[in-house]
C-alpha cells in the first residue's frame, strides 16, 4: 500500500512538471502575432504618447538574432514630452516552478538614459498592471531592474544576455512575467531600447527522475521492512 501510494504521488509530480517542461520562448520575428498567442502589450504612460511596443527599427541598430528587426522595441515616444513612460510586456500564463531560468537579450541606443524592470504575478492569468504610470498591480515581484538610477551610461549599448532564477514559489503556482520600460521626464531620459530571444526554461526532467527514483527506493524499503516483521 505505501509503495503504491508513493508511486501515485510520484507520478503526479510527474504529471504536474511535465506540463510545464516546454517552457516558453519568443524571438519577437513578427510582433503581430503577440496577442494570438498570448502576450499582453498595455502603455500605462502618462501623458500618451504617439507610440507602445513596435518592431525593431533596424536603422536604429539591428536585432540579436533572425533577420535585421527581429525584435521588440520600446522610445521615448511612448509618453508625451517631459512625461513618464510606464509600458508593460506581458508573458502568456505560465507555470511558475522553482529553479526556472529567465533569460533575454536587451540594449538601448545610448543616447539618453533608459530603464527595464522584469516583474511577476503569481496571480493565475490576471493582467492588472494598474492604471498610472507608478501602478504594478499584480506585479508585485521585482526580479531585476536594469539601471535603477537612470544613468545615462547605465543601460547596456550591446546585445547583453540577462539571466534570472525563480525560487520562493509555492508548488502549482501560475502566473505572468513582465518587462516595463519605466522611464520618468522624457524632456531629459529615455531614448530606445529592445528586446530579443526570450526564453523560460523549467528544470530539466532528469532532476524530477532521480526525485522519483529516490521516493520509489523508500517506499520499497518500508514495504520490505513491513515484510519481514
Amino acid at each position: 500500500m505505501i509503495r503504491k501510494t508513493v508511486l501515485a504521488l510520484a507520478l503526479l509530480a510527474t504529471a504536474s512538471i511535465a506540463n510545464a517542461l516546454p517552457g516558453l520562448g519568443e524571438n519577437f520575428d513578427d510582433i503581430s502575432t503577440l496577442s494570438a498567442n498570448g502576450w499582453v502589450l498595455t502603455n500605462n504612460s502618462t501623458p500618451g504618447g504617439l507610440t507602445g511596443w513596435f518592431q525593431g527599427n533596424d536603422g536604429v541598430f539591428p536585432s540579436y538574432s533572425g533577420a535585421d528587426n527581429s525584435y521588440i522595441a520600446g522610445n521615448w515616444l511612448n509618453a508625451g514630452p517631459g512625461g513618464n513612460i510606464s509600458n508593460w510586456l506581458l508573458t502568456p500564463e505560465v507555470a511558475l516552478v522553482n529553479e526556472s531560468t529567465l533569460t533575454f537579450f536587451t540594449r538601448s541606443s545610448g543616447f539618453l538614459a533608459d530603464r527595464l524592470e522584469v516583474r511577476m504575478s503569481q496571480n493565475g492569468a490576471s493582467t492588472n498592471v494598474g492604471t498610472t504610470d507608478s501602478s504594478v498591480g499584480d506585479f508585485t515581484t521585482l526580479l531585476a531592474t536594469l539601471n535603477v538610477v537612470l544613468d545615462p551610461a547605465g543601460y547596456p549599448t550591446d546585445w547583453t544576455q540577462i539571466s534570472l532564477t525563480l525560487s520562493g514559489l509555492g508548488d502549482g503556482v501560475t502566473g505572468r512575467l513582465a518587462f516595463r520600460y519605466a522611464v520618468t521626464d522624457t524632456n531629459a531620459n529615455g531614448d530606445y531600447i529592445g528586446i530579443d530571444s526570450f526564453f523560460l526554461r523549467v528544470p530539466e526532467p532528469g532532476t524530477l527522475a532521480l526525485l522519483i527514483t529516490g521516493l520509489l527506493g523508500v517506499a520499497v524499503s518500508r514495504r520490505s521492512r513491513v515484510l519481514k516483521r
